[in-house]
C-alpha cells in the first residue's frame, strides 16, 4: 500500500504523489513568536516531525523548512514583557522554542527562516502581484485584489460575498472589497492594534509601538503583511511549488487561503500539491489550547512534568486530523502505553541477550506477530500518517514479545526481528527513546549528571534560581530530563 494523504484542498483522501520521485518538499507553518510553546504547537511540530521520519522511512530525501514570524503585532504587545523591542522579543522567545525543539527529540528542518531576514523577497513578490495586476496601491499600503483570483476561497470552502472583511478598521476603509488583504502595510504599528494583545507586565502600548521594525519600500516606508511572509520563504528556499504544506487547523483562513492565491497568482503554478492541517487540541473544557486563551501548558513545563517519551507517546496517540484533548486521563494513558512499549522492548531484548535464546527455538506465533505489526503499522502511516493505528499495531507486538518471554526457552530470531522492529518503528519513526537502544555503559554519563545536579541544588540553596534553571536547560537539551519530586530530584537519560 503507497501513502495517501487527506488534501484540504479537495477533501479527498489522495495518492501522494511528489513533483519529484526522489524528494519531498515540506513546508510548515511557524510560530509567530509572541509567547512560550505550549503543547498544542508541539501537537503540530511532533506531528510533523513523523511525518518527515516516516517520508524517509519510505525512502524520500526530506526537504523541511519551518519559518519563524518574527515581525508582528503580537509581538510588539509583548514589549516590556519579554525584551526592550520587538526585535529583542522576538529574539528571546525563538531562543525558547528552540530549546523546546530540541527538547521533544524532533529532527531539525533544513533551514528555519525569518520574517525579518526576507523583506527583499517580500518587497520583489509584492512588486510582481502589482505588475501582474493582482493588487492594488493605497495610501503607502498594498492589497491583494481577491476578485481578481478566480478560485479565492477555494480551501477554505467560502464564497468571496459571505467572508468577513480582513484587517484593521483604517485598512478596511481603502480598500475595494472587504475581503482584500494587506501585502504591504504602511508606516508603522498603530499603538490602538497592539493594546488588546497586552498583558499587565507589558510597556505603554504607545511606548511599545515605537520599538517595532519598519523597512523601505517602494510605496514608503512600512511593514509586510502577516501572510505574504510565508509564501516568500517558502518559494526563496523550496520552489514555487512545494509538495506538502502543513499547518494548523486555524489557519486554513485566512492565512492559508491567502497565502495560496498570493503565490500562484505571483508565479502561475500550482503553490502546494497537497494541504495537510492538524486538528487543534482541546483542553479539558472543549476549547482550544490558545495562548490568547491561556489555558495552555508550555512545552517546556509538560516535558518537565511527565518527560520527551510521555509527551511524544500522547500527541502520536491520536492522528494529527482527529480530535485530542489534553487532560489528566489522557497524560496517564500516554504514560502507561509508553512504560507498556518500553518494558516490552526491555524484556524483549533481556530475553534475547539471555543464554535461554536458541538457535533453533522457532515461536511461530511470534514470528507471525512481527509480521503483522510490520503490516499493521506501515498500513497505518501511509494512511495519511495515522499514528494511532501505528501504535496499536507495536503494542501488538509487545503483546506477543510478553507472551513469548513468559516462556523457558527463547527464539532468538524471532526476538531479534521484534526488538528490531520496535526500535525501527518506536524509536526511528515516532522518535521515541527506548532504555535499551543506544546500548554501551551509561554509568560515567549517570556520574557526571548527577555532579551537575547537585552543583544545581548548591545553586538554589544559595538563591540563585536563574542559574539553576539554566543548568537544568542544559541537561534538557543534551535529551537528560529532570523531574523535581517529593522525594527529591529524578532524572532520565534520553
Amino acid at each position: 500500500m503507497s501513502l495517501r494523504v487527506r488534501n484540504s484542498l479537495t477533501g479527498e483522501r489522495e495518492p501522494f504523489e511528489p513533483a519529484d520521485p526522489d524528494s519531498v518538499l515540506l513546508y510548515y507553518c511557524g510560530l509567530t513568536t509572541s509567547d512560550p510553546a505550549h503543547l498544542g504547537h508541539a501537537r503540530g511540530w511532533v506531528h510533523v516531525d513523523v511525518m518527515h521520519r516516516w517520508l524517509e522511512w519510505l525512502g524520500y530525501e526530506v526537504r523541511h523548512v519551518e519559518n519563524f514570524t518574527d515581525i508582528n503585532e503580537k509581538i510588539v504587545a509583548r514589549v516590556g514583557a519579554a525584551g526592550d523591542s520587538e526585535a529583542a522579543v522576538a529574539e528571546s522567545y525563538i531562543g525558547e522554542i528552540i530549546r523546546d525543539m530540541r527538547s521533544l527529540n524532533l529532527l531539525r528542518a533544513e533551514v528555519y527562516p525569518r520574517v525579518s531576514e526576507h523583506v527583499p523577497e517580500i518587497l520583489e513578490l509584492t512588486e510582481t502581484l502589482l505588475e501582474r495586476g493582482y493588487a492594488y496601491e493605497a495610501n503607502g499600503s498594498v492589497y491583494f485584489d481577491v476578485t481578481s483570483f478566480e478560485s479565492y476561497g477555494a480551501l477554505s470552502n467560502q464564497d468571496i460575498e459571505e467572508m468577513e472583511a480582513q484587517g484593521t478598521a483604517d485598512e478596511r476603509a481603502e480598500k475595494r472589497n472587504p475581503a482584500d488583504f494587506a501585502l504591504w502595510k504602511a508606516g508603522g504599528v498603530d499603538p490602538a492594534d497592539i493594546e488588546t494583545h497586552r498583558r499587565d507586565d507589558a510597556a505603554p502600548a504607545t511606548e511599545a509601538a515605537a520599538t517595532a521594525e519598519t523597512f523601505d519600500s517602494p510605496w514608503g516606508e512600512g511593514r509586510p503583511g502577516w501572510h505574504i511572509e510565508c509564501s516568500a520563504m517558502s518559494t526563496t528556499h523550496l520552489d514555487d511549488t512545494i509538495d506538502i504544506h502543513v499547518g494548523g487547523q486555524d489557519l486554513v483562513f485566512p492565512h492559508h487561503e491567502n497565502e495560496l492565491a498570493q503565490s500562484e497568482a505571483a508565479t502561475g503554478e500550482t503553490f502546494a500539491r497537497y494541504w495537510l492541517h492538524v486538528r487543534l487540541l482541546d483542553a479539558p473544557d472543549d476549547e482550544k489550547m490558545s495562548s490568547s486563551l491561556g489555558n495552555f501548558e508550555t512545552v517546556a513545563e509538560a516535558v518537565d512534568r511527565y518527560g520527551t517519551d510521555v509527551v511524544r507517546t500522547f500527541l502520536l496517540s491520536t492522528a494529527y486530523h482527529s480530535p485530542a484533548t489534553y487532560s489528566a486521563e489522557t497524560v496517564a494513558e500516554a504514560e502507561r502505553r509508553f512504560d507498556r512499549l518500553e518494558r516490552g522492548h526491555e524484556r524483549a531484548v533481556a530475553a534475547l541477550d539471555s543464554v535461554d535464546a536458541r538457535t533453533k527455538v522457532e515461536d511461530e506465533t511470534l514470528r507471525e506477530a512481527v509480521g503483522q505489526a510490520r503490516e499493521g503499522f506501515v498500513a497505518a502511516m501511509n494512511d495519511d500518517f495515522n499514528t494511532r493505528g501505528a501504535m496499536a499495531a507495536l503494542l501488538e507486538l509487545v503483546t506477543a514479545v510478553n507472551s513469548h518471554v513468559d516462556g523457558t526457552a527463547y527464539d532468538y530470531r524471532g526476538l531479534r526481528a521484534a526488538v528490531e522492529t520496535i526500535e525501527e518503528f518506536a524509536g526511528g519513526v515516532f522518535g521515541l527513546t527506548l532504555g535499551g537502544s543506544a546500548g554501551g555503559d551509561v554509568s560515567l554519563a549517570e556520574e557526571l549528571v548527577e555532579l551537575v545536579l547537585e552543583l544545581r541544588e548548591q545553586e538554589r540553596a544559595a538563591g540563585n534560581y536563574d542559574r539553576a534553571d539554566t543548568l537544568r536547560a542544559d541537561l534538557r537539551e543534551l535529551g537528560i530530563e529532570v523531574q523535581d519530586t517529593d522525594d527529591g530530584v529524578e532524572y532520565r537519560l534520553g
